[in-house]
């Protein structure tokens, strides 16, 4: 919510030729979705979904705030393309499917409400199939970074029960100071 175009962290992004480079935040006890961890020798985001249990979620010291540098020619590189390629169709599709299939695939449970008026509602159980962008952190062929970036420009707001903290942090504060509001 508070990131913006902050000349520091391209330019590390640039210096270290990084083809994703990924901000981190200093893990809080309402942060949840995984964060920065060592896999097989390799740092690397690793979502919540993948964690063995909740509690190996704590032990993790950074979250993910998700927001991301690209380099994008590097990126199109990996996946077998260049620009000129994104006007063929058939050629990006393929590419996606084949980048898509090294990545998981997370299936979330979940209720959703359909309000139907006059105080009536239904429940239904829906299944969520989602890749996460965060994985490609974990391509051999993707070359990351990640860079501690403050509170403030990392923290994500995933329950009304997290504003209040988010007030009295300074981070309400840190996105004012970013917009021009008329």
């Amino acid at each position: 919510l508070g990131a913006n175009v902050d000349p520091i962290f391209i330019g590390q992004h640039i210096q270290q030729k990084s083809t994703l480079s990924f901000e981190v935040i200093t893990r809080r006890l309402d942060d949840r979705g995984g964060g920065l961890a060592r896999v097989d020798g390799r740092t690397r985001l690793v979502e919540g979904l993948a964690m063995p249990d909740e509690e190996s979620e704590f032990d993790l010291t950074y979250y993910n705030s998700m927001t991301t540098w690209i380099d994008i020619d590097g990126l199109l590189n990996k996946m077998l393309l260049t620009r000129e390629s994104l006007n063929n169709l058939d050629q990006c599709e393929n590419a996606v499917r084949m980048m898509a299939r090294s990545m998981p695939t997370y299936i979330t449970l979940k209720d959703v409400k359909k309000r139907w008026g006059n105080g009536q509602e239904d429940i239904y159980p829906v299944a969520q199939f989602e890749k996460l962008w965060g994985d490609m952190s974990s391509l051999p062929e993707v070359n990351c970074s990640f860079f501690v970036a403050p509170i403030q420009r990392g923290q994500q707001l995933k329950s009304q029960a997290q504003l209040d903290g988010w007030k009295r942090d300074g981070s309400a504060n840190h996105v004012d100071s970013l917009c021009q509001w008329t």
